[in-house]
């Protein structure tokens, strides 16, 4: 597998997509940028002065579009280069009862499309778009909620299952998201429920494992256990997290034990360490490797030829954004490994916040901006020399 393919990995792309993707990622390099965009956003957004200026640049990078419709030529394009679409609706932040049942709405209208087009094989939401997170807290602080709290959480699994159980009645896969620390045993607790009830056959539910955690390969260990006893499939999502410095911040001020591994090194060990469980238990469990991580992916290719796992077997899959690590996706789309891209769509303005949060995590990881610019600036050359 070589990811550094150039041509491979940017065959769908036009000069000019080059250079706007070389000058955004040269932007989402610029730290000191990013760190203020948030309070740029606050001032200027009420304006809708930088709506075009988001629309012709990241957001063309990184989104699909503004709704389903208008995923429809992302769609087509990554299915003509053998690369699967996750439709992600990236609308956060919005804690309205209205809202939350419009994205059950939303939800429920990406896993009929999903249904109908083999080109999505997975559909996915975020929990605290169906429900408030300070609600989802307090379950997970095991504190008794009032009866107007009661209520309100009652909704918010409802809303859950009703998802779920379109997704199984569909056979629609579905990917919940990770959320901080603070929310996510409360979470858990919602998806081993939404498993016992839909996984029975097969993994339609799966759950998401952030491995920057230090405490998730037992978690990994402890669900399989549980999924095997009581006759269910295991589904998860392998990502290394998205949250870090919010949770340090967090653990620091408020003084309880760190919930993130000490270092990234020990990060990358336990997810090589997640890919391999999860192989060595693929009689129960289906997964997805979400990482623009090389060196991963490469573990999980060499995993899955050594235990004779098909590289097209439904029960795995590779996952990357769009607009990202497209060395990755192209390169391994061109060998027939399962690979999907996440395209998040939503109107600009509600997407935005999602976007920058984005750029934040790109820019806390280390050499992945550099890594995109390198490969951009070659294929770049290649093309002038041919």
């Amino acid at each position: 597998m070589d990811f550094n393919n150039t041509e491979i990995a940017f065959s769908g792309k036009s000069n000019t997509d080059l250079k706007r993707s070389y000058w955004l990622f040269k932007i989402i390099g610029w730290n000191w940028l990013i760190k203020i965009s948030p309070a740029l956003l606050k001032i200027f957004m009420p304006l809708w002065i930088p709506i075009p200026i988001i629309k012709a640049t990241i957001f063309k990078q990184f989104c699909g579009g503004e709704s389903i419709l208008e995923c429809e030529e992302t769609i087509n394009t990554l299915s003509a280069q053998n690369v699967k679409t996750i439709l992600d609706y990236s609308v956060e932040g919005i804690e309205d009862e209205k809202v939350f049942d419009e994205n059950v709405t939303e939800a429920l209208e990406a896993i009929a499309k999903a249904k109908t087009n083999p080109n999505i094989p997975f559909s996915v939401f975020k929990p605290t778009g169906f429900g408030k997170f300070k609600i989802l807290q307090k379950v997970n602080s095991k504190k008794r909620l009032t009866q107007s709290e009661e209520a309100e959480y009652e909704r918010l699994v409802n809303r859950i299952d009703k998802i779920c159980a379109a997704g199984a009645e569909k056979n629609v896969p579905l990917f919940i998201d990770a959320e901080e620390s603070w929310i996510q045993d409360a979470i858990d607790a919602i998806v081993l429920e939404m498993m016992r009830k839909y996984n029975k056959e097969k993994a339609i539910i799966y759950n998401t494992a952030q491995m920057y955690r230090w405490d998730r390969i037992a978690y990994l260990k402890e669900l399989n256990s549980i999924s095997r006893n009581e006759s269910f499939k295991f589904g998860v999502k392998l990502v290394r997290g998205a949250y870090i410095e919010k949770e340090r911040n967090r653990a620091q001020k408020m003084g309880y034990e760190d919930p993130m591994q000490k270092t990234k090194e020990k990060t990358d060990k336990d997810f090589n360490l997640a890919l391999k469980f999860c192989v060595e238990n693929i009689d129960n469990i289906s997964f997805c490797c979400a990482s623009h991580n090389e060196e991963s992916t490469l573990s999980l290719i060499k995993l899955m030829r050594d235990n004779n796992i098909n590289l097209n077997d439904d029960r795995v899959y590779f996952a990357q954004l769009l607009g990202m690590s497209d060395h990755i996706s192209m390169n391994m789309s061109k060998s027939g490994f399962n690979i999907a891209k996440y395209v998040p769509y939503g109107p600009i303005k509600d997407v935005t916040p999602y976007l920058i949060r984005r750029a934040q995590e790109n820019t806390s990881v280390a050499g992945q901006t550099g890594r995109e610019l390198s490969l951009i600036l070659t294929e770049q050359k290649r093309r002038k020399s041919s």
